[in-house]
């Protein structure tokens, strides 16, 4: 048994103490937020992950896990706090370098230090491990660090810190060994030993992916709506070769890595990362052009209201950050539109039931694929908007059926209308 300590209780931090806690640890979590401190020393959680409101109510009341705001002594710490981008597309590694700082007084020899936190190539030999070396223990020797970051999906977080693949990257191999050890606690996936910077590259590298593939979706989506074709059917049938595999456009990447991760390589190296940069400019360009959409629709309505459906940055999640909806929804606030948002799962001030949003709407505008849009009754909504339009960026709507209650059904990528085209789309609506 070892007594971790847990820097950040947020979306990866607190899953990850309540996993430590549940596999024989005593785990001390820290979060400067101190309402987030009560809320878990009551038992309770402030995000919305399937199966975590039970590990933390069961680690609380067998005195497992505990939160406080400031960091206590323990035999390993864990740093997983956010780095978001500046304004300048720039790393902020100002909750880091804080973390790795209140810490320094607590470190004895023996300890082990883990960054979990997402950041540019070098930052653990170029900027943590100066930090730490401010307790005057001999880093690789005294002081073991390492660099492992989260690979996990929101919505199967517990699942998936089991099951996954894990990399640690130590400074050295005493380090990396003994990161792999406290891991090995409750992980059953594989853990692959490397160094620090190559674990921070493969981080970034998976993420980058993602967000450059799905650039490529999404200016075939902006080449079919000039070229006339439809490019979730051309998607659909593209990937049925054994060696592609083509995303899914949208209106736009949000959340904590993929619309961030890559930026972090473009700053370390800028004149070589010309493609990541690319794809990036690619992905932040889907906002402007859903907003151009809307506009289109709503030419020559006096005062339209537009009901937004979905807020958070991808389905079926309550996370909003970097979310194309909420840059979209404040571009359209500035436009002059009046808006009913409603989302069943994101929080904010601004969402309203769904009748609500509903009411005297001139577009229905939908920017999220959570599951619970799709049992969404158009006939329903018929009776409560104004005028019956219809914008999908995520093509999840039977149009059919919208189509029979008098909407106007526009998707995002849709070149042809659906009842023009040649052959049967039976096949190609099984994409989502």
């Amino acid at each position: 048994m070892k007594k971790i300590c847990v820097l950040g209780l947020g979306y990866i931090g607190l899953p990850t103490a309540a996993m430590f806690a549940g596999n024989g640890h005593i785990v001390a979590g820290v979060d400067v937020n101190e309402d987030i401190v009560a809320v878990i020393n009551n038992g309770d959680i402030h995000i919305n992950e399937p199966n975590l409101a039970g590990r933390v109510k069961e680690a609380v009341a067998a005195g497992k896990l505990y939160a406080a705001t400031t960091p206590e002594t323990a035999d390993a710490f864990i740093i997983s706090v956010p780095t978001p981008i500046t304004a300048e597309k720039r790393a902020d590694l100002s909750s880091v370098c804080k973390a790795a700082e209140s810490i320094v007084p607590h470190l004895k020899a023996g300890d082990l230090v883990i960054l979990e936190s997402t950041v540019p190539p070098r930052t653990t030999l170029d900027i943590l491990l100066p930090i730490l070396g401010r307790s005057g223990l001999c880093i690789g020797d005294e002081l073991l660090v390492a660099y492992c970051p989260e690979r996990v999906l929101p919505g199967k977080i517990l699942e998936e810190l089991v099951n996954n693949n894990r990399i640690v990257g130590g400074v050295d191999d005493s380090s990396a060994v003994a990161a792999q050890n406290l891991y090995a606690s409750f992980v059953r996936g594989e853990i692959f030993l490397t160094d620090a910077t190559t674990a921070e590259m493969t981080k970034l590298m998976e993420n980058t992916y993602r967000d450059v593939n799905i650039a490529l979706a999404n200016e075939f989506a902006l080449i079919s709506e000039k070229a006339g074709f439809n490019v979730w059917d051309a998607i659909y049938f593209a990937n049925k070769h054994p060696r592609v595999n083509i995303h899914q456009p949208g209106p736009g990447v949000g959340g904590h890595c993929i619309a961030v991760d890559p930026w972090f390589i473009v700053e370390s190296a800028k004149g070589e990362a010309r493609l990541i940069e690319t794809a990036r400019k690619i992905n932040d360009s889907m906002p402007s052009h859903v907003v151009n959409l809307v506009r289109q629709q709503l030419q020559g309505i006096s005062d339209p209201k537009i009901a937004v459906l979905g807020l958070t940055y991808k389905a079926n999640v309550d996370d909003c950050r970097e979310s194309p909806a909420v840059e979209i929804t404040a571009r359209l606030e500035q436009l002059g539109y009046r808006l009913g948002i409603y989302d069943p799962l994101a929080k904010s001030k601004k969402i309203v039931t769904l009748a609500e949003a509903l009411r005297g709407a001139d577009l229905l505008l939908l920017l999220v694929n959570h599951d619970d849009f799709g049992f969404i009754n158009p006939s329903r909504v018929a009776r409560l908007v104004r005028r019956r339009s219809l914008i999908d960026t995520r093509r999840v709507l039977d149009v059919e059926a919208w189509q029979k209650e008098g909407f106007n059904v526009t998707t995002l990528g849709e070149g042809i209308r659906r009842e023009d085209t040649a052959c049967s789309l039976r096949d190609a609506s099984r994409v989502n």
